[in-house]
């Protein structure tokens, strides 16, 4: 009777784990619901011309693989490190006097960094990637900011747009991310390369996804003119037609 309550408590405590962090202060925002994804096959229209990433400006702070951010020499953010983690290069992400990081343990975090106030937490995996014990989560792409919302994938199989008052989750989506994704500059459409080697676009306002292409690289996509650059395919970015 003993050993059974002993494994009820341990499921329990990885079940609480996966959802909310007893620790680490803050408002958290939940886990987004499982679901299959829902490819429309749809044409974009009136698709603009050009798309980028890089929309914040320079960011003085940095990250180590520990999950702290560091102004300098000192911590402005002390998250928790992680065994199971892949090797990259995370950076914070800067906008409006606030802080923004993807971490290793799977979420997203906004500092506030003279007084170090932690505002808002967001989880960005299913709840199935932590159920397994020992899943890699990591946040490795860049993060992307744009009209009040951080746009992240991380390798939980989550790309999500998060809005950044609040960290509640406006939508995401089952795909997971390892390389730097673009939105195109009417903030209407994201370009995403997911970890099944497809190329998804998404409408940004609600997570739909117009089209999914596969790929033969997972590599950051380049976009010019209404049209996709992945690796050595080219794509028509309206239709997700390969180019031959």
């Amino acid at each position: 009777m003993r050993k059974y309550a002993v494994i009820c408590c341990c499921m329990a405590l990885i079940t609480g784990c996966a959802e909310h962090d007893p620790v680490l202060p803050g408002v958290r925002t939940p886990i987004f619901g499982n679901g299959d994804i829902q490819i429309m096959n749809e044409s974009i229209e009136n698709l603009a011309d050009t798309a980028d990433r890089n929309t914040t400006n320079q960011c003085p702070y940095t990250q180590d693989s520990a999950n702290v951010i560091w102004d300098g020499n000192r911590k402005i953010f002390s998250g928790f490190p992680t065994n199971n983690s892949v090797d990259s290069n995370q950076t914070p992400v800067c906008a409006n006097g606030y802080v923004y990081a993807g971490l290793t343990t799977g979420e997203v975090v906004k500092v506030a960094p003279n007084s170090k106030k932690i505002m808002w937490i967001a989880d960005v995996f299913r709840r199935s990637n932590m159920t397994g014990g020992a899943s890699i989560v990591d946040i490795i792409a860049p993060l992307v900011i744009r009209n009040g919302s951080v746009y992240v994938g991380g390798l939980g199989d989550a790309f999500c747009r998060i809005s950044t008052t609040s960290g509640e989750k406006k939508w995401c989506v089952d795909i997971g991310v390892a390389v730097p994704f673009i939105i195109t500059d009417d903030n209407r459409v994201a370009f995403v390369v997911g970890t099944d080697n497809n190329l998804y676009a998404i409408r940004t306002s609600d997570g739909a996804v117009y089209w999914r292409t596969p790929v033969n690289q997972q590599v950051e996509p380049k976009y010019e003119n209404k049209i996709l650059t992945v690796g050595d395919i080219r794509i028509n970015a309206e239709n997700g037609k390969i180019i031959e």
